[in-house]
């Protein structure tokens, strides 16, 4: 089987057409890129900048044999760190149990209750599947108004314009991480993923799944009184 490999224009006018359509590509790919960082750059700071809030909502990143990852216990510990500072009162997790077998969210909260955030002070949401649907959940489910969100460096200015999308006033800490290969990969993975979110952003479509409002972070924050 003869496979035509792709062939330059042979004209100069040519070769500038497709210069010029390549350029445009590479510019349309990063506009999103670019919206995430000009629409977020001041909302974003460290645990010591970040405004006092009612909650704090913690964005899962994976387990390593049934605990919180590397990336995930950092994430935990800055909200453990704002919760002893009394700069929050709640601390939503939301993470991944679509298997039995997996539970991002009761693991960040076993953690969350190792290093001194009571259980009472904390709320889990099963369904947040992905960054969308993690921060429609918190507004249209658990009534957050404003929070400030938790997460790694290279993602934290997604979930800001995401959750400021759905309709959340945040502030995002963005917890610094060594610079391995995890770390490269997702910061490659956001420039693909600021594409999603931007649709997200217009579209607002439904979570994978919504189901009925809860009261925990009522009750956790009545608790907190």
């Amino acid at each position: 089987m003869n496979i035509r490999r792709p062939r330059l224009p042979r004209t100069r006018a040519g070769r500038r057409r497709l210069v010029q359509a390549v350029m445009a590509g590479c510019v349309l790919a990063l506009l999103p890129a670019t919206w995430l960082y000009v629409s977020t750059s001041d909302r974003i700071g460290t645990t010591a900048q970040a405004p006092r809030r009612e909650v704090a909502v913690v964005f899962g990143a994976g387990l390593w044999d049934g605990e919180p990852s590397p990336y995930l216990a950092h994430r935990l510990d800055a909200a453990a760190k704002l919760y002893r500072a009394g700069r929050i009162e709640v601390v939503l997790v939301t993470g991944d149990n679509s298997r039995e077998d997996y539970d991002e969210p009761d693991a960040m909260r076993a953690y969350l209750t190792r290093h001194g955030v009571p259980d009472r002070r904390i709320v889990s949401d099963y369904a947040g599947f992905d960054t969308w649907d993690s921060c429609v959940r918190a507004k249209k489910i658990f009534g957050v108004d404003a929070a400030v969100l938790i997460s790694q460096d290279f993602h934290i200015r997604r979930a800001v314009a995401l959750c400021e999308a759905a309709g959340v006033d945040s502030y995002g800490v963005g917890v610094a991480a060594k610079h391995d290969v995890t770390w490269y990969y997702g910061g490659a993975r956001e420039v693909l993923a600021a594409g999603k979110a931007a649709l997200d952003a217009v579209f607002e479509p439904d979570p994978r799944f919504l189901g009925p409002k809860e009261q925990g972070v009522a009750r956790a924050s009545a608790a907190a009184r």
